[in-house]
């Protein structure tokens, strides 16, 4: 193991304790919290968040690509043939593009997925979970060998 090697791991585990942490803290704390606001001081709160929590989501976004991918290759040798290991991986890449997708759709401006956004509560459950899965999977193909 290098030192790149390090980086590249520690890169991944610290960008996705951010961002699953502030998803779970946003669920759990900020959104029932906001919930006693009114309309308006709602929306401008929400708003000033989302503003800074977009450069978290899209800077996390690109780590997790280039540390991810990374971490993969340098994983291919010694899993040759092991189809388990790969219908795993490839099943937690699937779900990571799918929080990323959601992610991104909730810190963006799209007129087409207002309706998402609408629905802030559920989707970032959706996104939770996917995660605890997605950790799972890997504390499992870590532990396997």
């Amino acid at each position: 193991m290098d030192f790149l090697d390090v980086i590249s791991r520690v890169t991944h585990i610290s960008t996705a304790i951010v961002l699953v942490g502030g998803t779970v803290f946003s669920l759990f704390v900020v959104l029932p919290s906001v919930s006693v606001l009114g309309e308006e001081s709602r929306t401008e709160f929400v708003r000033a968040i989302t503003g800074r929590w977009k450069r978290f989501v899209h800077g996390g976004i690109l780590l997790f690509l280039v540390s991810g991918f990374y971490n993969y290759f340098q994983a291919i040798p010694n899993h040759k043939g092991d189809g388990l290991y790969h219908g795993l991986v490839g099943t937690k890449i699937i779900m990571a593009f799918v929080i990323f997708f959601i992610a991104s759709a909730l810190v963006g401006r799209s007129p087409a997925l207002e309706k998402m956004r609408l629905h802030r509560g559920f989707w970032m459950g959706v996104i939770v979970v996917l995660a605890v899965v997605i950790v799972s999977m890997s504390g499992y193909l870590k532990l396997r060998g």
